[in-house]
């Protein structure tokens, strides 16, 4: 899970000094706009909230988006609603990583549903706060994320994530563009890769595919560590960072015997990338090892 020294190796390896932060926002949001980041932006207002999936509007060929809110145990979480202008589709709850949701995580959500899913995005931080929070990575770090989010996160316990994973997977369920024929899928990145475990365990039988992209403590002494939250309906992805492996070698293996164990299918892949390589405005994306990614969880999502 992204820590304060975690975004410190972030930032060096993107080239910043506490010195030249400014150096460090260029860096992400080149590589933002590379990826069509100004397009997003260009069509990423937020639509009216409703109590289900309103005024919806297309952002993309065949993609509509909607903003919705969602009752919970907790309270009503916002998120966004992307999914193929016509018929019905596998659902995906697609949860952003640390910085919560922003253009950039709006893109890679919008990028699935082109793909052929209808697409849940969820405010993480919905406990807390509504909506947008930081523009991007760059002023995450910039704005002193870490110490903003703190206090947000703590309330995100694995129960809590369990209880929002239920009233999402109802939520989606009754959508007329979701499939429930087909299973759902979970996708988590940093923070919330290990949501997606949980996900899994909170709606077993439901809950068929759970991707976690450089996930943080898969692998605990915790009696609610993910990886012994497992279930044998799920199959899972778990791409872990080289610099995440070389600090816990061990999580590997781990993840295969507590799969095994349960009868569940795992692919555990660790990429020649830094802890955070698929997040499109992360100072450690990596284009060619995120579409490797993106790919492997393709393959996963082709199964529900």
């Amino acid at each position: 899970m992204c820590d304060q020294r975690q975004l410190a190796e972030m930032a060096k390896n993107a080239g910043a000094t506490n010195a030249g932060a400014t150096n460090l926002g260029a860096i992400n949001r080149r590589s933002f706009g590379a990826m069509g980041g100004a397009a997003l932006l260009a069509g990423c207002a937020a639509a009216t909230e409703g109590a289900g999936a309103q005024d919806a509007a297309a952002t993309g060929p065949g993609v509509m988006r909607s903003q919705v809110s969602i009752p919970t145990a907790a309270g009503t979480a916002d998120a966004t609603f992307y999914h193929p202008a016509e018929g019905s589709h596998p659902g995906i709850i697609m949860w952003p990583d640390i910085a919560g949701v922003r253009p950039a995580s709006q893109q890679m959500a919008e990028r699935l549903a082109g793909e052929g899913y209808a697409v849940l995005h969820p405010n993480p931080y919905y406990r807390s706060v509504s909506g947008q929070q930081f523009a991007d990575f760059a002023a995450f770090m910039n704005q002193e994320g870490f110490s903003k989010v703190g206090p947000w996160r703590e309330q995100n316990t694995p129960d809590a994530v369990m209880q929002d994973a239920r009233a999402y997977v109802a939520w989606l369920d009754a959508q007329d563009a979701v499939d429930t024929t087909r299973g759902i899928g979970a996708n988590g990145h940093c923070m919330t890769g290990s949501w997606t475990f949980y996900a899994a365990a909170a709606v077993p039988g439901r809950v068929g595919a759970a991707a976690s992209m450089h996930g943080g403590g898969l692998v605990t002494d915790s009696p609610q560590s993910p990886h012994r939250m497992m279930q044998p309906g799920t199959s899972y992805l778990a791409a872990i960072s080289q610099d995440d492996d070389a600090k816990q070698p061990e999580a590997k293996q781990a993840l295969r015997e507590a799969a095994a164990a349960v009868g569940a299918p795992i692919e555990v892949i660790v990429y020649p990338a830094d802890h955070g390589w698929t997040v499109l405005d992360s100072p450690a994306y990596d284009r060619e090892q995120a579409e490797r990614a993106w790919a492997q969880m393709l393959e996963l999502y082709a199964g529900l």
